[in-house]
């Protein structure tokens, strides 16, 4: 074998969560989110563990089964993240879903940025839509912003250094839970 090349083969599972999201007519059942949540968690600490993040976590790459099972998929964006860490692209992670430090510029971060978007799509999973669906870096930034908060140096340390943080930026005050997801059952919260 000349070529290198790798292949990744994934057993068949029937549906990406975010064809079922739109397929279904109900809401779900907050015993279901909590045990995909679950899942997920458990998957994303495995690939942690072993210093690989996934770097490109939506719901199209989260496959379901009809046991109740959901598995992580597409790893073609992930990458092994090491100490000392590593510059990377910023140009990962499905806009919605992307971390708010990867859209302030950082090319140092971690397998925090999973976190994140796994956190966009638990809210997504209750809601049945985008939690910040922006449609450009800035738009997705400030979206964030007016939910939890314009971050200073006083909630985030170092902030301002990141290269794209502008002091400039808009003051917008953290909102409430409940304001944001006033139809989520008080068991999520």
């Amino acid at each position: 074998v000349r070529e290198k090349k790798i292949f990744l083969v994934f057993e068949y599972l029937f549906m990406d969560l975010k064809k079922y999201m739109d397929k279904v007519l109900f809401d779900f059942d907050p015993k279901l989110v909590k045990s995909y949540m679950h899942q997920l968690l458990q998957g994303l600490h495995y690939c942690h563990t072993r210093k690989i993040a996934h770097r490109d976590l939506k719901p199209q790459n989260l496959l379901i089964d009809q046991e109740g099972r959901i598995k992580l998929a597409d790893f073609g964006l992930s990458r092994c993240i090491s100490l000392p860490v590593c510059t990377y692209t910023h140009e990962v992670i499905t806009l919605w879903y992307r971390a708010p430090e990867i859209l302030l510029g950082t090319k140092l971060y971690t397998t925090a940025v999973d976190i994140w978007s796994l956190g966009c799509i638990f809210a997504e999973m209750f809601t049945r839509k985008a939690l910040f669906p922006g449609d450009s870096e800035i738009d997705q930034l400030f979206r964030i912003f007016r939910t939890l908060g314009t971050p200073d140096e006083k909630i985030w340390p170092d902030v301002s250094r990141l290269p794209d943080y502008k002091s400039m930026f808009p003051r917008w005050k953290k909102q409430e839970v409940a304001t944001v997801f006033p139809s989520v059952c008080g068991k999520a919260l």
